[in-house]
């Protein structure tokens, strides 16, 4: 069952787990379970994607539960008229903020996009970035006897496929469990040592103005068990998502 974490007349809203699809997809014709189909079988009527979380990616998902107000409402996500927030644990020490203004070339799949053009210029992307916490560990990873973590929040101000993923490993600090843009050996190491078998990257805030009460409405969704044990490991005091 899916954590519901808001619901209202036109709008629901769930914490995604990490690992599961938003919804069917030919590309992997071999999963039975997906979010869209589950969640509408838990509340018993139709839901409408809004936007997307990457598979292994958790967090903050919403839904339109009439095609009219999904209509309606997906320009607001187009336009990035919505605030998202995300958590990540990346290797390496970040000592302090800024915006990483990179741009992105469209990343092609094999599969799904064999007769599109690679020779795309590449699309404005623009992320902002901020160290919350820093850890080193007894374990080494390379030639040092200690490798160094960071908790990271990270707010993109543009949608482009694996952005976040892809600023933070232009950075030099990719997100830990990344096997597409990361590093196999911290991946490895998180692992064997603290059983963390994701990608640590948690949409954790979305925040925009209901397009029908005018308020401003955040949502929030909490870190699962993974988050919470790292946290534990290495002293940290995650962000409050009540």
């Amino acid at each position: 069952m899916l954590e519901i974490v808001y619901q209202d007349e036109y709008f629901v809203a769930v914490n995604k787990p990490a690992g599961m699809l938003v919804h069917r997809s030919w590309l992997d014709r071999h999963e039975t379970q997906f979010v869209m189909q589950t969640l509408r079988d838990q509340i018993g009527q139709h839901v409408f994607p809004l936007h997307r979380l990457d598979r292994p990616t958790s967090g903050v998902l919403i839904f339109a539960l009439s095609s009219e107000v999904a209509s309606q409402v997906m320009p607001m996500f187009a336009n990035h008229e919505m605030k998202k927030t995300y958590h990540a644990i990346v290797r390496g020490w970040i000592e302090e903020g800024g915006t990483l203004d990179y741009p992105l070339k469209v990343e092609l799949d094999k599969i799904a996009d064999k007769f599109a053009s690679d020779e795309k210029e590449a699309q404005e992307a623009v992320t902002d970035y901020q160290p919350l916490a820093s850890v080193e560990v007894p374990h080494s990873t390379g030639r040092f006897p200690t490798t160094r973590y960071c908790l990271m929040e990270l707010s993109p101000h543009t949608g482009r496929k694996h952005q976040l993923r892809r600023h933070m490993a232009h950075l030099r600090h990719p997100i830990v469990g990344d096997t597409t843009h990361g590093d196999g050996k911290h991946n490895k190491l998180f692992r064997d040592v603290y059983d963390s078998h994701r990608l640590l990257l948690h949409a954790s805030i979305l925040e925009f103005v209901h397009p029908f009460s005018g308020e401003t409405l955040t949502i929030k969704a909490g870190f699962d068990e993974t988050w919470q044990a790292l946290s534990d490991a290495f002293d940290w005091v995650l962000p409050s998502l009540k």
